[in-house]
């Protein structure tokens, strides 16, 4: 193994300005950051400060970006009312009132998670558990519930801000396994967070053993594990006093015929770069789990083909396979990082063509709406009462209901939309999957007035 020297270190918002790099910025820039830090998560380690970021050019420089609070990510006004409460120094109890009313506004739980996907085992909500789609279970072990760095577009942010009531989490996989061995229709559960690779060993072993018991009950068939760890924090596999028994659990599990699969986020080709996400990779690759690769488009950070495409063909030359690409989610900052539906599916289409068929298992532009994940075809042009108008061609690669997925189906062109909830149906009046919805909308209400 390569010989590593780093400790690991996480600066907070209210230290941010112990980061010697910091001292590149303006006193301005400074005081932005904190503002914007106290409506918005802000943590990032010096993996990421030393490694990832070049400080001789941090305006441009897409992990800055990534990591630290930008002015224009809050409104004008929403800016100036929390800047205001800091130049007069209100209490802590105040300030968070008056943060808690900006976040409220940037629809902290998008796509329905709150109402629709939060399931029940023996008459009680699991609110550490989310089960949209058939076959897979999202998971949000207590203990996962931070990151070793806040991405700034991260549609989870809510997660991390202290708000009443926006926090999945669950501390005990009893009821989780209750509720499996009930779905056999489950066979894939996905790990997520929050980040489940912050975690010690001892306490991620205890959630994933009881899955290896060939007597279970469930039909697990698929451990996913959701994580930006190979982005920021790949020590966690070589330096890390538990880097090798996570190794050796790796490989337990995909030894006990559970095919295990890092879901990994990637945002950018610099985060590629270095010696030791080199050989993270390497080493799990080694223990038999697969990685697969995926990210949203985002503006300020990645809305760039070219780029796209050397970071598909460096990921598939490290062994890992390319599997999302997303549009960034309806929820925080969304202004700052969203790109209008055409634009998207264009840098999408341009980076596609550039790459052999061995990249091409990445799909995309995907968004993970209400409904299920709808992913953008293209433009097209189709006869509409006699007459050829510009469309969106649209498809599900995942559904509430199975039925839905893979059928194609229009919108109306408008080169303004940026998400599902802009698109108007190019036949009829609703889209083919809303009367339905609005069914599962009405057996949840009915579930909660009723529980």
């Amino acid at each position: 193994m390569i010989n590593y020297e780093m400790k690991y270190r996480a600066f907070q918002v209210r230290n941010f300005r112990e980061i010697p790099q910091i001292e590149a910025l303006s006193e301005e820039e400074k005081q932005n950051i904190e503002i914007v830090g106290n409506v918005f998560p802000f943590k990032v380690n010096n993996y990421v400060i030393d490694e990832l970021i070049d400080w001789d050019d941090y305006l441009s420089d897409p992990i800055f970006r990534l990591t630290f609070p930008q002015k224009d990510m809050l409104s004008e006004t929403d800016f100036e009312t929390m800047k205001k409460a800091l130049d007069e120094n209100v209490d802590r109890k105040t300030l968070k009132t008056i943060a808690d009313s900006i976040r409220e506004k940037l629809n902290p739980h998008p796509a329905g998670q709150m109402e629709l996907n939060v399931p029940k085992y023996q008459g009680e909500e699991l609110h550490g558990v989310q089960h949209k789609y058939k076959q897979t279970l999202l998971f949000f072990p207590s203990s996962g519930q931070t990151c070793h760095s806040y991405c700034t577009f991260c549609f989870r942010w809510a997660q991390f801000v202290g708000m009443d009531g926006l926090k999945f989490a669950a501390r005990e996989t009893e009821q989780l396994l209750g509720y499996l061995t009930e779905h056999h229709e489950v066979t894939d559960l996905l790990f997520t967070g929050g980040d489940p690779m912050i975690m010690s060993f001892k306490v991620f072993k205890q959630y994933v053993e009881p899955f290896l018991d060939p007597n279970n009950g469930t039909n697990i068939q698929t451990i996913r594990i959701g994580t930006k760890v190979l982005g920021f924090w790949p020590y966690k596999f070589l330096t890390d006093k538990d880097a090798q028994d996570f190794l050796d659990l790796f490989k337990k599990i995909t030894e006990s015929g559970i095919n295990l699969t890092f879901m990994a986020h990637f945002n950018h080709e610099n985060e590629l770069k270095t010696d030791a996400v080199k050989e993270a990779v390497r080493l799990i690759k080694q223990t038999g789990a697969q990685i697969r690769t995926q990210s949203p488009l985002i503006k300020n950070i990645n809305d760039d083909a070219d780029m796209w495409a050397r970071m598909w063909r460096k990921q598939v030359n490290m062994g890992m396979i390319p599997y999302y690409m997303f549009v960034e989610r309806d929820t925080g900052a969304r202004h700052y990082f969203e790109v209008p539906l055409e634009k998207t599916w264009e840098i999408f289409q341009k980076a596609y063509q550039q790459v052999s068929g061995i990249c091409r298992t990445v799909r995309g532009p995907s968004m993970s709406c209400t409904p299920g994940k709808v992913q953008i075809l293209g433009v097209s042009e189709i006869p509409i009462n006699g007459i050829f108008q510009k469309v969106f061609v649209l498809q599900m690669l995942q559904g509430r209901n199975p039925d839905w997925v893979n059928r194609p189906f229009y919108a109306k062109y408008d080169p303004n939309a940026r998400w599902m909830d802009d698109l108007k149906p190019a036949f009829g009046d609703k889209f083919f999957f809303e009367d339905e919805l609005e069914e599962f909308y009405e057996t949840a209400n009915y579930n909660e007035e009723f529980a």
